[in-house]
């Protein structure tokens, strides 16, 4: 009787354990917050609870995790004056504490994304008013090295306001990690690279350099399909979501579709893009006007999309959010007010539920989940 409860509890517990994540927050420190928030997130019920924060860290608005889970990488999103950085902290798993490490020039003014490379000896980060990308080493330590590559684009858009130039808005690997694609929101192209860890310049320009988007679209972020045939792009400007076959660096655009109703007059403001886990439904954040989650199914076979609704976020600013590994939550960070926001996902018909809770956090603009 004690074997097989001893047995019981030791297939139990595991995946129990394995459904507690911890959840990284990047902010803007413009108004009440002190930097990265870390709570643990339960991804059976859905609940939030505050553990650490850091005292002092100026806009680190976008986080990366390193695959050891060890350390936590961040963009300083400042510019001019104060010209940008990059941050590195060890994570302590069995407190949630942060520990700064050191920092390093990210290259350019404003970066505003973070990637490593699943060696955790690499980061790549987009500066959007420096409109270049940087690669940093990461020491054996955690700590980063200065950059040993920094890539200048040079273009505009349609959109004269706001494309006067080239604005580097991510850098995301492809599935194999052999590319670097970075969506140009200034030059309405995502950039592709080759990506060689072992060499002292990592990025060269791949066979196929860059993919267009639609004149004056703003390409902003990218989400692969599970499958990694398909990818699909955010674009801030025009509010649309473009799909693309995906094969060794190369892209193929296939379809256009709004991310929001065809009676929707406003100014659009995309901002974020994810694939669901079981790759059946895709989800994009709407800022300006709308305020909302566009949710989208995926077709098996082509990956093309068809609308199925728009879930308004229960906040203002919907920057960026996450959909946990189960895929049975998404969260919302909700910058202007001051809240991330969960919904529960029916996941068979893709659609959204509101939770009822509401966490808040000062300005939130990135979330990163961790497993415990």
């Amino acid at each position: 009787m004690r074997y097989l409860l001893a047995l019981f509890l030791c297939l139990s517990f595991p995946s129990l354990y394995a459904q507690h994540y911890y959840l990284f927050v990047g902010t803007y420190t413009t108004g009440k917050s002190k930097g990265i928030y870390v709570y643990e997130f339960n991804a059976q019920n859905g609940e939030m609870t505050w553990v650490s924060n850091t005292d002092s860290s100026s806009n680190p608005s976008f986080l990366a995790i390193a695959p050891n889970g060890r350390y936590v990488y961040a963009v300083n999103e400042t510019g001019r004056t104060i010209p940008g950085r990059v941050s590195a902290y060890a994570f302590n798993k069995n407190n949630g504490q942060l520990q700064l490490l050191n920092q390093q020039a990210s290259g350019g003014d404003d970066p505003c994304f973070i990637t490593v490379h699943p060696s955790g000896k690499w980061v790549v980060v987009a500066n959007y008013s420096g409109g270049n990308l940087s690669a940093l080493p990461v020491n054996p330590d955690g700590t980063l090295a200065p950059y040993t590559q920094l890539i200048q684009h040079k273009g505009s858009g349609g959109n004269k306001e706001r494309q006067s130039s080239a604005h580097v808005h991510s850098t995301f690997f492809s599935p194999d990690h052999q590319y670097i694609l970075a969506p140009d929101l200034g030059m309405d192209k995502v950039m592709s690279y080759r990506f060689t860890a072992t060499a002292q310049k990592p990025l060269q320009p791949a066979a196929v350099p860059f993919s267009l988007s639609e004149p004056g679209s703003g390409p902003r972020h990218l989400a692969f399909h599970p499958n990694k045939n398909f990818v699909y792009r955010i674009e801030e400007l025009t509010g649309t979501v473009t799909v693309s076959t995906y094969s060794n660096g190369v892209m193929k655009n296939i379809q256009t579709i709004a991310t929001h109703p065809d009676g929707f007059t406003g100014q659009p403001g995309s901002a974020d893009i994810h694939v669901s886990p079981d790759g059946k439904f895709l989800y994009a954040s709407n800022r300006g006007e709308e305020n909302n989650i566009a949710i989208f199914s995926i077709h098996p076979v082509s990956g093309k999309l068809t609308a199925v609704g728009y879930q308004p976020v229960e906040g203002v600013q919907p920057r960026n959010f996450i959909i946990d590994p189960s895929g049975k939550y998404l969260l919302v960070a909700n910058q202007k007010t001051n809240n991330i926001v969960i919904f529960q996902r029916n996941q068979e018909t893709g659609l959204l539920k509101p939770t009822l809770q509401k966490v808040e956090v000062p300005s939130p603009v990135c979330l990163q989940l961790l497993a415990k």
